[in-house]
């Protein structure tokens, strides 16, 4: 199995770190983590990749160990960033596989530029109009806590991402909690920037093809899938029953048998 070797590059805002496993001359597929995780989301999946593909998890932006930069934070400005990468990496396409925010980022770079994706996958991705912009607005932060002398802001953290996580899995609460930490007071930052994205105006113009990853035990985005179906006749559902939040660190195995048959039906 090929090792992952981890690196950073220069681009527009700062130095962004990114995660790789597999022969360079391989096409290449992108992975794009949730918020506020990192590329350690996948950190599983990109050895089962990487066998079969040149396979990238970089670290949106602003999170895990990437530079935020100067610019205001927003899927479309993650999405110009993940373009960056692939410049500098001399990648001139790849397919894209997003989970959560990171499928609303995948959604924008197909879109921003078409020519780059070659092929979209979609796990747990919201689809976000105005229906959507308006329940987020009257919930709670999702992530957000108050910092405290004593850390029970961390206990609370953790509690806040429970009822979301398989039992007995402690390790995955902990993976998050470490991301979360690094995200430091920007913890809403990614869930701002998805409530605010007009996906509404966007996802018509999708036009390579996609799959959607429906993790069945995944109450938030589950229900999404019925929606982007509608703008996206070309897409086909995989559904990763007892799949959760954490679906790529949750189900590796799962996770990359469903995105190696979409790609190259002959490897999985």
């Amino acid at each position: 199995m090929s090792p992952i070797r981890r690196a950073f590059v220069d681009l527009s805002v700062g130095q962004v770190h990114y995660a790789a496993c597999g022969q360079p001359q391989a096409p290449a597929v992108m992975l794009l983590h949730q918020s506020p995780r990192s590329w350690a989301e996948y950190r599983e999946v990109l050895p089962l990749l990487g066998a079969h593909r040149r396979a990238i998890a970089m670290d949106t932006a602003g999170f895990g160990d990437s530079a935020a930069g100067a610019a205001p934070a927003s899927i479309e400005q993650w999405a110009r960033v993940a373009c960056e990468l692939l410049d500098a990496l001399g990648i001139d396409c790849a397919d894209v596989v997003g989970h959560h925010t990171g499928g609303v980022i995948a959604v924008e770079l197909a879109v921003a530029f078409p020519r780059r994706v070659r092929s979209l996958v979609l796990s747990s991705t919201p689809f976000t109009d105005d229906a959507f912009r308006r329940a987020r607005a009257e919930r709670p932060p999702i992530d957000e806590v108050e910092p405290s002398d004593d850390g029970q802001h961390l206990a609370a953290l953790w509690l806040k991402r429970q009822g979301f996580y398989p039992p007995g899995r402690p390790e995955l609460l902990e993976a998050f909690v470490l991301d979360a930490l690094k995200v430091g007071r920007r913890l809403e930052e990614g869930h701002r920037a998805v409530a605010a994205y007009r996906m509404e105006d966007r996802i018509d113009r999708v036009v390579q093809p996609v799959l959607i990853i429906r993790a069945t035990d995944d109450p938030f985005a589950a229900p999404h899938a019925a929606e982007l179906l509608q703008h996206l006749p070309q897409a086909r559902v995989v559904d990763i029953e007892g799949g959760m939040v954490p679906l790529p660190d949750q189900m590796p195995e799962a996770f990359a048998r469903a995105v190696l048959a979409f790609l190259e039906p002959s490897a999985s």
